[in-house]
């Protein structure tokens, strides 16, 4: 039997790393999707749009397409699957984001003040519209704090597979366990991936200390708070460092990034923590293994020092890193979710990391909530001369700045990179 939770999804309080934006909120109609099931064959410029075809003509396989619901909570905390995908998808084809709230707007201009031509649409029946064909996946973009689906969200899930939708999922409520979408999917012929829900327990890893025979750097995006940047400073790194020439492995370790196509990673807080350390040093041996690349960057989650989480304590001895790189938001004055406790101070987190494991800090990286431009480079100023540790901003500054502190950390990396690009 599976528990329903019949509450609306709360939006938690949260500056984007870009202007807000608020719009009036429009209703939600609950009339019929099956007018949509049947669609005419799309026009040239739809098959662009999708994928089909390239800019100069050529025709390649299109990716999957998809279309990310996150009603009122894009831009928010617990709509960062949806804010993550938008950023950076390499498994889907983004074609949409439901929220009604901001229905109209462009989803990079929310996040980023920078238009990047995925719409915000009102309901599922408007983003069916928009793309002009049935996506091939329904993504719940949402990370609620109940882990939950609502009564409301159960049907929006139902009727997506009645259209013949697949549904990916990232809550701690795994879909495939649930007869109602069970018998929906098997009836439709359509897929439920739970991403969170872990590999049966037979099969879970213990550490080896197999580790120490992964012999390229392990650098590990850690943070002062949950919610705070860190798979996407670990994102944008990783892309900085494939496009000078060197090959990183991103490893996931949350239900975003796997969403998003790491091809390594597992879903941290839904392993049983006997098995956690063993779990995430399995993933990244297999990677080296598999790729032998020139450094493993390893997705955080939560922080060492919030008291609400233990994943970053799994990560640390899991990976065992060479290296740490950590996230932090000046502007953000309390705890995601509690609002009592004070963020800490990124001194201190470093002092409890360097001091429960066996690495360095070597970089800060700035989440510019609630700052101005000014206030980011007066900030990135005080940092390095108070830590005096490289200070950046993964979003407002050159990624060139994050390749100079990991450059600075592991000088053989700068002496891999192809003539031309050192």
């Amino acid at each position: 039997m599976s528990i329903v939770y019949s509450g609306p999804q709360r939006a938690r309080p949260y500056s984007p790393q870009g202007p807000p934006v608020a719009v009036a909120p429009l209703p939600i109609p609950t009339s019929s999707l099956a007018a949509y099931t049947e669609l005419p064959p799309s026009p040239s410029s739809i098959r662009l749009k999708l994928g089909l075809i390239d800019s100069d003509g050529a025709v390649r396989k299109p990716a999957a397409t998809a279309i990310v619901y996150c009603e009122s909570n894009f831009g928010e905390i617990d709509g960062k699957t949806a804010n993550g995908l938008v950023r950076h998808s390499e498994k889907y084809q983004i074609l949409s984001v439901i929220d009604s709230e901001k229905a109209g707007f462009d989803t990079g201009t929310v996040l980023d003040d920078k238009p990047n031509g995925i719409p915000i649409c009102r309901d599922l029946t408007a983003s069916l519209k928009q793309a002009g064909c049935v996506p091939d996946y329904f993504i719940f973009g949402m990370a609620p704090a109940s882990g939950m689906l609502s009564v409301h969200e159960r049907d929006l899930v139902l009727n997506a597979i009645g259209l013949g939708m697949n549904i990916v999922n990232g809550l701690h409520e795994f879909l495939n366990d649930d007869p109602e979408f069970t018998a929906a999917r098997i009836a439709n012929n359509v897929s439920i991936l739970d991403v969170r829900k872990p590999r049966p327990k037979k099969d879970l890893r213990m550490f080896s200390g197999r580790i120490n025979e992964v012999t390229c750097p392990r650098i590990a995006v850690l943070g002062t708070d949950c919610a705070i940047g860190k798979r996407t400073t670990a994102t944008v790194l990783a892309r900085a460092l494939k496009d000078v020439g060197l090959k990183a492995v991103l490893v996931g370790t949350g239900q975003t990034g796997l969403i998003q196509g790491a091809r390594y990673g597992i879903a941290m807080d839904a392993v049983p923590s006997q098995f956690c350390a063993g779990e995430l040093e399995a993933t990244i041996v297999e990677a080296f293994e598999a790729e032998q690349p020139d450094v493993i960057i390893v997705e955080g989650q939560g922080a060492l020092s919030h008291p609400a989480f233990s994943t970053t304590s799994f990560i640390l001895r899991g990976s065992c890193p060479d290296a740490v790189v950590l996230q932090h938001a000046p502007g953000r004055v309390a705890r995601c979710d509690f609002d009592q406790m004070a963020m800490p101070s990124p001194a201190s987190e470093i002092n409890l990391i360097q001091t429960f494991a066996d690495t360095r800090v070597i970089g800060l990286t700035i989440n510019h909530e609630h700052m101005s431009d000014a206030e980011i480079s007066a900030a990135i100023d005080r940092y390095e001369t108070e830590l005096e540790i490289p200070t950046t901003d993964a979003l407002a500054r050159s990624p060139q700045r994050l390749l100079e502190m990991v450059f600075a950390a592991f000088p053989a990396l700068q002496e891999k990179l192809p003539v031309g690009a050192k």
